[in-house]
């Protein structure tokens, strides 16, 4: 039966919110919109509402086929007490800055079906976070994997990376205890609308490997004002990054979690590579300077927290590099190079250095330079 507030959309179709629309939110959301789905779409930044309610959410990509509008329903983040109007939500998606986890989890708390659900499709780990506040048994999480989608204008986002690339799997939903339910069955149906997808019976080790990437991308952009490929064609910054992710790996690994493989290396030979074994070293600098040497139009994409710096706005590098120290405090592992990127980049926050280059100087990563 169709619902007559919108025709495309089944009654019976399960009503999904998406708390922030920005460059991810807005992208699935819009697409799921699109396919037929029940999607309202709440954020805080007033001027991207007002454009998605005139021109709808206008998204663009590597090829023409990608250039697209979507029109899902809205609200501005003041205006959720509306959502009351419609019926409890069974899914939400919560797709703002890890540091918004908590507020945002609590709005939409009371708006929950008894059988809804919240969904964390952020950097970082938040779904102890969001448990917290709905309950472990409300808590699902979803990696969104090399998606590289940036909004660049109210209404407007891109994607710079293609579409079901191969041997590459873009969304991974799991469940905090590991078993494949009917819940994640329907979210791999769902999100293969828009692109890869598949259940994973490790959240956790995906959501470790995946920190271990940003923490090797993302605090470097934002202190250098790089673009990630753009990182790895200096060595000195790309021996920085192997040991930003072996102390990484070292934490996930003395945490108990299986990791999975951090962009295109092995976990092992991150972890080895930072302790100056020559051969993993060679093997990593050949996948890395490999990768930065393919071009195309995400060659200049700027990982998330490049571009929350360029914009003025605040990182999530206490969420991602300084997660990896809080946590290796926990068990007894220092992580002294996450550290110090995380005093780094504050520094560039707060105004008191200017994004680049020089801000990471030779000297951190000379130990590796001197065991080639």
């Amino acid at each position: 039966m169709p619902n007559p507030a919108n025709p495309k959309v089944d009654a019976k179709a399960p009503r999904i919110v998406f708390m922030g629309a920005g460059a991810v939110g807005g992208y699935v959301g819009g697409y799921l919109a699109s396919a037929g789905h029940d999607v309202t779409l709440v954020d805080f930044w007033h001027d991207h509402i007002e454009a998605i309610r005139r021109d709808g959410v206008q998204l663009s990509g590597m090829t023409a086929e990608e250039a697209q509008v979507f029109r899902p329903k809205t609200l501005h983040m003041y205006e959720i007490g509306q959502l009351a109007k419609g019926g409890p939500i069974d899914i939400a998606f919560i797709t703002m800055k890890s540091y918004d986890t908590a507020w945002v989890t609590t709005m939409i708390k009371p708006y929950l079906a008894p059988s809804g659900y919240v969904v964390s499709l952020q950097n970082c780990i938040n779904e102890e976070t969001i448990a917290e506040i709905v309950g472990w048994g409300k808590t699902v999480g979803c990696i969104a994997s090399r998606i590289s989608v940036e909004l660049f204008e109210p209404g407007k986002i891109r994607r710079q990376a293609p579409k079901s690339a191969a041997g590459h799997t873009v969304f991974r939903v799991g469940e905090v205890h590991g078993r494949e339910t009917d819940r994640i069955r329907s979210l791999v149906e769902m999100l293969s609308l828009i692109d890869t997808t598949k259940a994973t019976t490790n959240l956790w080790g995906e959501r470790w490997s995946k920190l271990c990437h940003n923490a090797m991308r993302n605090g470097i952009a934002a202190a250098t004002g790089l673009a990630g490929r753009e990182i790895d064609q200096h060595d000195h910054i790309r021996n920085f990054t192997l040991l930003l992710g072996g102390e990484a790996v070292a934490v996930g690994q003395a945490l108990g979690f299986s990791l999975e493989r951090i962009g295109k290396l092995d976990p092992a030979v991150v972890l080895a590579a930072s302790r100056g074994d020559a051969e993993a070293l060679a093997k990593a600098n050949e996948i890395l300077i490999g990768e930065s040497g393919t071009g195309g139009r995400g060659a200049l994409q700027r990982p998330s927290m490049g571009q929350d710096m360029a914009k003025g706005r605040r990182t999530e590098i206490d969420e991602i590099n300084g997660f990896i120290v809080r946590k290796g405090q926990q068990i007894g592992i220092d992580a002294p190079n996450n550290a110090r990127l995380v005093e780094l980049v504050k520094r560039v926050e707060r105004g008191e250095l200017a994004p680049s280059l020089d801000n990471i100087p030779p000297s951190w990563s000379a130990a590796l330079t001197h065991s080639r």
